[in-house]
């Protein structure tokens, strides 16, 4: 659909990216498969995976990306067992390299008054600094989904990946300078051409940058592990109470940053802070848990649990935030040795 007026940016259109809180049309996921994400843990996910499905089926669709027909019996197989609403599943025959569908999927922006109300953006893809290659597979996915659809897709040319930015639907974004001015993604662009690019190609007006991301996160500091907007003014952040513990002074830093901010509106930000769960260990590598990386579906927050006896009162927490959705904690423990989670498996759909 290249006949679009790709010559504007989605910005100077009306087009935004919209809150992960505000309504979705269907979650997209990437079938995992890579068995070099999870070494010699691989199977152990799909459970817990399924059971994520099962909970996003509840209200909304859910779109997975699949290589072919063997692969879409399998995670049917693993989905059927789990108690999933089939009637909500959808396949698309799109290989991918890997599961990450935060970082490699579409990002859909909305403008309720245009004539084609839905667009879809084609970031760059590098697998987090050309880290695990091949991601070919991966780069491509955002255009497929748009061909399929009938989409618009803009390309604007730089790496961008979805766990890297959060939003709160009323023009305001949050990143991290560690992985955003990283080197390893466009070292060609300087801090206020980045944010040029974060304004014409997610619709937003103001852009809020804490420093730090976790220790043992290797996609060099996602914000989604981190920060995460709950509604239009108030924020999760983690915090670290043990002062031993490597990410204590790092998610410090961020607090203080956060504190310091203001909206558009010149309010500063409701805080919350939620505890980071005891360290996860696995194969002397500390791994990136964190109850930050949880995913809202239309009905519920979908939350990584960590065997930790924190997770309780982190799903106290979150509950507090989202009165009208149930949250619901399913066990990552397995799913995080792919240094990863719920929602840096899914991208969200937005409803028009």
């Amino acid at each position: 659909m290249s006949n679009h007026n790709l010559l504007l940016s989605p910005d100077a259109l009306g087009y935004k990216f919209p809150a992960e809180f505000a309504e979705h049309e269907a979650t997209w996921l990437s079938w995992p498969h890579k068995e070099a994400s999870w070494p010699g843990k691989i199977d152990a996910i799909y459970p817990n995976y399924a059971l994520f499905i099962k909970y996003l089926a509840l209200s909304e669709k859910v779109r997975i990306n699949v290589a072919n027909e063997a692969m879409k019996q399998f995670a049917l197989g693993h989905i059927e067992k789990a108690g999933a609403n089939l009637a909500q599943v959808e396949f698309f025959m799109h290989p991918t390299n890997d599961a990450w569908c935060r970082d490699h999927g579409p990002a859909f922006l909305i403008n309720p008054e245009a004539d084609i109300k839905k667009v879809i953006v084609d970031w760059n893809y590098n697998a987090w600094g050309n880290k695990y290659p091949p991601y070919d597979l991966d780069d491509v996915i955002p255009t497929l989904i748009g061909n399929h659809f009938k989409i618009p897709v803009y390309n604007p040319g730089i790496v961008m990946e979805g766990g890297s930015v959060e939003f709160n639907g009323t023009g305001t974004l949050l990143t991290s300078t560690c992985c955003l001015l990283n080197e390893n993604r466009n070292p060609h662009l300087n801090q206020h051409e980045i944010e040029n690019y974060l304004h014409n190609f997610y619709g937003v007006d103001q852009i809020l940058w804490v420093a730090d991301g976790i220790v043992g996160d290797d996609t060099d500091g996602h914000i989604d592990d981190t920060v995460r907007f709950v509604n239009a003014d108030t924020v999760i952040t983690v915090v670290e109470s043990n002062k031993q513990d490597e990410n204590y002074e790092l998610l410090q830093t961020n607090l203080k940053q956060l504190k310091g901010m203001r909206l558009l509106n010149d309010k500063q930000l409701n805080i919350v802070e939620l505890p980071m769960p005891d360290a996860v260990i696995y194969e002397d590598q500390r791994l990136p848990a964190s109850y930050a990386n949880f995913y809202i579906s239309n009905k519920h927050v979908i939350v990584p649990t960590f065997r930790s006896d924190k997770d309780d009162k982190a799903l106290q927490i979150i509950q507090s935030c989202f009165p009208k959705r149930e949250v619901v904690g399913i066990d990552s423990t397995d799913i995080i040795w792919g240094l990863g989670s719920f929602h840096c498996l899914s991208q969200q759909e937005p409803k028009i």
